[in-house]
């Protein structure tokens, strides 16, 4: 309650020392201060927001902050803490993220609102359940990105093949593709948010929550054929076996002409085209394919969820900040704006028009996240999954890497 706290301290002095009242329109009227991250929105968009979200609401007044992704996560927490009467009252932050937020009771339970008036059940599941912490719903979604395969359509009617339904089939395109100069497909031995999707296919997890405590689970037998998939794959490309897809950025590796495929977000190409722009009408797009056709393959989902701080005194305008900005509305406007997918499953066919959209919604009705623990994020600073990722892909024996990256998992996961 500290900003009507502070009103009130405001106005008792001003009717102590003569210095004027304030007028009741005035009085009535209450800003509401809005973090979000650089990039998410376009300043075309936010001003259209505002205008007509003030217009819709004449006592409120939206203050948006853009903050840098570079440092939020403790500049978050401080907010949390704080008792400061200029804090934000709503706060976009990364899905994964939510539960180490959540963790210290300095969320607002939004679970009434998610169940009775914003149809939670029809989100993307990538966002809704990291949004939650134990049973209760705390991060809304607002945006999402996942990826797909991004190909070149030239070179697969050269091979006389077409985008595959299944993975047996895509298998079989890529080593068709994988000849002479050209790469099958170029997959960085240590992507492991693609092998994650890939273990999820399979039904396996990256660790998993029995009685409060977490244990790696890579070691599963449904989590080793994920790899398998994964090695098989990446051995129809000449991509390095110790480095991530951003050493090198796969976009440049791809803009130089003699990859077929690459699994990245649609968003990268423009990254591509900017590096070879005779590349640009030759770029195609389909979602990951799964194991059975007509069904895409489980990937990892990320993007962005919208949060109230607990000790908001502006608590109803915030909740209609959130509802807002996640609504039918303005969520498909921010997703043709800024080619995103839509929170809802409902809404993909509102970015259907555009080729790399529509293989991001049709991937994303499968997406998943990280471990709803928080402390995923300190396994990924030292990640063991890349290191396992790339003594398999040298020839180790998958079984015991396996357990020895589930075994460090599960130290990290304990908490102290």
């Amino acid at each position: 309650m500290r900003r009507r706290l502070l009103a009130l301290v405001c106005v008792s002095a001003s009717l102590l020392t003569g210095c004027g009242v304030m007028s009741d329109s005035a009085a009535e009227r209450r800003t509401v201060t809005v973090w979000l991250m650089q990039h998410s929105a376009s300043p075309d968009f936010l001003d259209r927001f505002t205008e007509e979200f003030e217009r819709e609401h004449e006592t409120l007044d939206l203050d948006i902050r853009v903050q840098e992704w570079t440092g939020i996560g403790e500049k978050v927490q401080q907010a949390l803490r704080d008792d400061d009467p200029d804090g934000p009252d709503v706060i976009e932050v990364g899905n994964t993220q939510v539960s180490a937020y959540a963790e210290g009771d300095g969320l607002l339970d939004l679970t009434l609102e998610s169940m009775r008036d914003w149809g939670r059940d029809d989100w993307l599941p990538g966002l809704a359940e990291p949004g939650r912490w134990g049973s209760q719903q705390y991060g809304i979604p607002w945006y999402a990105a996942n990826r797909v395969v991004v190909y070149r359509k030239d070179l697969f009617r050269a091979a006389g093949v077409t985008p595959p339904k299944t993975r047996d089939e895509w298998l079989e395109t890529t080593e068709r593709l994988d000849t002479g100069d050209t790469q099958g497909i170029y997959l960085a031995g240590q992507d492991w948010y693609t092998l994650a999707g890939f273990i999820w296919e399979e039904g396996g997890e990256l660790a998993t929550e029995r009685d409060g405590v977490w244990r790696g689970a890579l070691d599963s037998e449904a989590a080793l054929r994920g790899m398998d998939f994964y090695r098989r794959l990446q051995r129809l490309g000449d991509g390095p076996v110790d480095a991530d897809e951003e050493h090198p950025p796969q976009a440049g590796v791809f803009a130089e002409g003699r990859v077929a495929q690459i699994v990245a977000v649609p968003g990268l190409v423009r990254a591509i085209v900017q590096q070879n722009p005779g590349l640009e009408d030759k770029i195609g797009y389909f979602p990951v394919p799964g194991t059975e056709a007509g069904r895409p393959g489980a990937v990892f989902t990320g993007g962005s969820d919208l949060v109230v701080p607990a000790g908001t005194d502006a608590e109803d305008a915030a909740v209609e900040v959130v509802a807002a900005l996640t609504g039918a509305r303005w969520n498909t406007d921010l997703a043709r704006t800024m080619n995103y997918v839509p929170n809802k499953a409902s809404l993909a066919d509102s970015v259907a028009e555009e080729e790399g959209l529509r293989a991001m919604a049709a991937g994303a009705a499968r997406g998943r996240a990280t471990p709803a623990t928080p402390r995923w994020s300190v396994v990924e600073a030292d990640n063991p999954i890349k290191e396992y990722m790339t003594r398999v892909l040298t020839g180790a024996d998958p079984g015991k890497e396996a357990e020895r990256a589930a075994r460090r998992i599960t130290e990290t996961l304990a908490f102290d």
